[in-house]
């Protein structure tokens, strides 16, 4: 251990640093100084040996009190006890330097990993629009990992148990010495468990888990669209060894209707008129979504392509109130077989739109509109 190196001076921090200062200092120090920053520099690396050796006693309370205590006198002639670069202590936050410069790859701190959650499932489930207007609940097969019976999802034959790993010694991570750097891992015997199941079930091998055909339940509310998805807490795979299951979800798609389209909550329709309803005027019924017929008031003179609104006709605002509006889009027919009385009738009409005086235009649209009505009846 270096006795003239000051540990606060190194870290550049006050002698009343609190922790999270301490870790502060030393990340923002170590990512400075650290080899791979300063390929080929002595003096980058022995600076960076400097750091750590300063953290990996000023991070301990029990060092700290006896380095403000007796300075380095009291890790000499078997004091404290060193706490040097060669400290295996330390190589715990060289990884959080490497976390933070290089992201996660080299894994954190030590201790045995969380138990492993489920898998998330996903199921594709098509419906009518209908069914999207009304809502549902629909029951769903799948084949899911569950949690094996025999073993109650533990992986050990009935009546045994675990024991600790030998390799990592319950820790659940190993750790190697690579040239300049500790790397931990994994450990490749209990997977991160830091124990070992003695016997290994034999419905499961030893998994906990096994595979089951399962009958959902699933609630589709109204309004829902393509794209909708609706998550199943729980309903996914079972973990391993009896951790906690993954979550189940549900992605919708609408199937096209016949008469209806649908651009979010608003529905759009296209409704054939006659001439003389566009001509004159008048009232027309559709059937709506909900089952009810919906009077549409069509104006005297309306042009092919004209879009109509009915306010709160379309589909329900999904998880709200209300609904969407319906857009009506006419479109004009055009006869195509005449009687000889009404092509008469359509050469006054076009006597007077060219400007032309037809003795017989008196009453032209009184007698159309009875002609008209024995071609459309």
């Amino acid at each position: 251990m270096s006795a003239e190196i000051d540990y606060y001076e190194m870290l550049e921090v006050e002698r009343t640093a609190d922790d999270a200062t301490l870790k502060s200092a030393y990340r923002k120090l170590a990512m400075k100084f650290h080899p791979d920053r300063n390929p080929g520099c002595t003096e980058s690396e022995a600076r960076f040996k400097q750091i750590n050796e300063a953290y990996d006693c000023l991070k301990d309370p029990q060092k700290r009190a006896a380095y403000d205590r007796y300075g380095h006198a009291a890790f000499q002639q078997g004091g404290a006890g060193g706490g040097g670069f060669g400290g295996g202590e330390g190589f715990s936050d060289i990884g959080d330097i490497f976390e933070t410069i290089f992201g996660n790859a080299f894994g954190g701190g030590g201790g045995r990993q969380q138990a492993r959650r489920g898998a998330d499932l996903r199921y594709d489930m098509e419906i009518s629009l209908d069914e999207a207007f009304h809502g549902k609940t629909a029951a769903i097969e799948i084949e899911v990992s569950s949690p094996c019976d025999p073993c109650g999802g533990s992986g050990a034959t009935p009546g045994t148990g675990t024991r600790r790993c030998n390799l990592c010694g319950g820790h659940g991570k190993v750790r190697a010495q690579q040239g300049f750097f500790m790397v931990e891992r994994t450990c490749p015997t209990c997977h991160g468990r830091g124990e070992v199941i003695e016997s290994p079930c034999r419905s499961c091998g030893g998994e906990g888990r096994v595979d089951k055909p399962q009958t959902v339940e699933v609630q589709i509310p109204p309004g829902v669209d393509t794209g909708t998805r609706i998550r199943l807490a729980g309903k996914g795979e079972a973990g391993p060894f009896g951790s906690p299951p993954g979550d189940l979800y549900i992605f919708i798609h609408t199937r096209r209707h016949k008469v209806f389209e649908r651009d979010g909550t608003t529905l759009l329709t296209r409704v054939p008129i006659s001439f003389t309803t566009a001509a004159l005027g008048g009232e027309i019924e559709i059937p709506g979504l909900d089952g009810a017929r919906l009077a549409i008031s069509i104006p005297a003179g309306i042009q092919s392509g004209k879009q109509l609104r009915q306010r709160g006709a379309g589909m329900p605002v999904l998880q709200g109130r209300g609904r969407g509006d319906l857009i009506i889009e006419i479109l004009v027919e055009t006869p195509t077989r005449l009687t000889a009385r009404q092509k008469e009738l359509l050469r006054e009409l076009q006597a007077t739109e060219t400007g032309e005086e037809c003795p017989q235009s008196r009453g032209f649209f009184d007698r159309i509109k009875d002609a008209w009505s024995d071609l459309t009846e």
